[in-house]
């Protein structure tokens, strides 16, 4: 099989075409035939070398980078079912890595159906980012009278954010950079667009919002945080920035803010644990409430990926295809 392997740390182009043995399930296993691998900002600080968030230590080298894949079952190791044989499945590998790979073997229990109508990149970007959404969601608890502002709306959880805030009847403030990533915000019916990379942006908003979801962190979350109405929520769940917003105590006192940060052990201690949250999020793409956008590029193309990825030239999901 290829596979694309980091032997050193460093930038994107120590990310290398490899061709590997074919894989084999072990018992309770299945080998998924691989045709879409996400990626994910956290791959990118991991090729650094760096760690952190649901990364604490350092893959050993070289590694397979990726944990989001989607297929179809080909191969099963002993005592697992014969139905799933053909099978589109759609799997979170968890903290092992595998992902960017024409083969992923994994535990059944890792496999969530995909439903008809969703392409394999679609259940990747629902399995990973959509769980992370969906426990987002959950926290902010959006309603028709909400106003909810949501920074890099263009991003992977920002897409699916402004299509359950519009399907909740909220009014949307989507913030983005560049035009063309603003004019896609429109199409997806954002009530409101605005660069975030423009002095001022902030204030461009021209209404206070109510909820505030915040990934991005830094000066962006800063400034997004001064338009919250009083009263407001603000659901934090990274800093792509670098660093997370800055809070005070009397910047929660003040505006009578409620301030929750939305993942780690609170996404593992929902019902049904963080796979219920995955399977929500895969049965909304099967609903049709959510589509997920993503950004494509052959598997032998994975540095161009990282490299798009880190410098915000992507928009949606970032997946790796297998077959192109």
């Amino acid at each position: 099989m290829r596979a694309i392997r980091l032997h050193e740390f460093g930038p994107p182009e120590n990310l290398v075409l490899d061709e590997l043995p074919d894989l084999h399930p072990a018992a309770g296993e299945v080998r998924i035939a691989v045709s879409a691998s996400g990626v994910h900002l956290i791959d990118t600080s991991l090729r650094r070398g760096e760690t952190g968030g649901p990364m604490p230590a350092q893959p050993e080298l070289p590694t397979i980078p990726g944990r989001e894949v989607a297929g179809v079952v080909d191969e099963l190791g002993d005592g697992v079912d014969p139905a799933l044989l053909g099978r589109r499945m759609v799997a979170h590998l968890g903290l092992v890595p595998g992902g960017y790979a024409e083969q992923a073997v994994t535990a059944v229990g890792n496999l969530i159906p995909i439903p008809d109508g969703v392409a394999e990149d679609e259940a990747v970007a629902l399995v990973g980012t959509g769980r992370t959404a969906a426990a987002i969601l959950e926290e902010a608890a959006i309603t028709a009278t909400d106003v909810v502002l949501i920074p890099a709306a263009a991003g992977g959880i920002g897409w699916l954010a402004v299509q359950a805030a519009k399907n909740a009847g909220a009014t949307v403030i989507a913030a983005a950079r560049g035009e063309e990533k603003l004019a896609r915000l429109q199409e997806l019916g954002a009530d409101q667009v605005v660069d975030y990379s423009q002095p001022g942006w902030a204030e461009q908003v021209g209404r206070k919002a109510t909820v505030l979801l915040d990934g991005v962190g830094g000066d962006i979350g800063r400034a997004a945080m001064k338009q919250l109405a009083p009263g407001g929520r603000m659901v934090m769940f990274g800093y792509s920035a670098g660093a997370p917003t800055e809070l005070t105590t009397a910047d929660i006192v003040e505006g009578g803010l409620t301030v929750s940060w939305s993942l780690g052990p609170k996404m593992f201690a929902r019902p049904g644990g963080i796979r219920g949250v995955a399977e929500e999020a895969v049965a909304r793409g099967g609903r049709g409430e959510w589509r997920p956008l993503t950004t494509t590029y052959p598997l032998a193309d994975a540095a161009r990926a990282h490299r798009d990825l880190e410098t915000r030239r992507t928009v949606g999901k970032v997946v790796l295809l297998a077959g192109a």
